[in-house]
């Protein structure tokens, strides 16, 4: 676990304290298609995950949140609030533009799928 960098700035300009970065846990499946990515992200939504590809590098950010019944004070924490960072290199076989995503109770499933490779006839001059 790494502890990110300055705070990042909240709502109205306020500044978040430093919170831990983990990387999640991932499995990674190919078929003759292509791939199929599940990450763990327990905590995290919709709302609080960013996926970005820039140059052929798949960059999963997610930050978690857990919500305390009203009414309650924190006795004891065994599961922390914190971020999830995890890069990978994408191969230029994969179709970046056709990636599905989904996430659901806390687990990310992403299909990327092969580019559809057509023979063609290279005609000689």
């Amino acid at each position: 676990m790494i502890e990110s960098g300055a705070g990042s700035a909240g709502p109205a300009g306020s500044v978040e304290p430093k919170r831990p970065v983990c990387q999640p846990h991932v499995d990674i499946h190919e078929s003759e298609t292509g791939l199929i990515l599940r990450a763990d992200l327990p905590g995290v939504t919709k709302e609080t995950l960013e996926l970005v590809i820039e140059e052929n590098v798949l960059k999963i950010f997610g930050r978690s949140t857990v919500a305390m019944p009203a009414g309650t004070l924190r006795a004891h924490d065994e599961f922390r609030m914190g971020d999830f960072y995890r890069s990978f290199i994408l191969s230029d076989e994969l179709d970046t533009d056709n990636i599905k995503a989904e996430l659901e109770n806390g687990v990310l499933n992403l299909r990327l799928p092969k580019k559809k490779v057509r023979p063609r006839r290279i005609e000689v001059e």
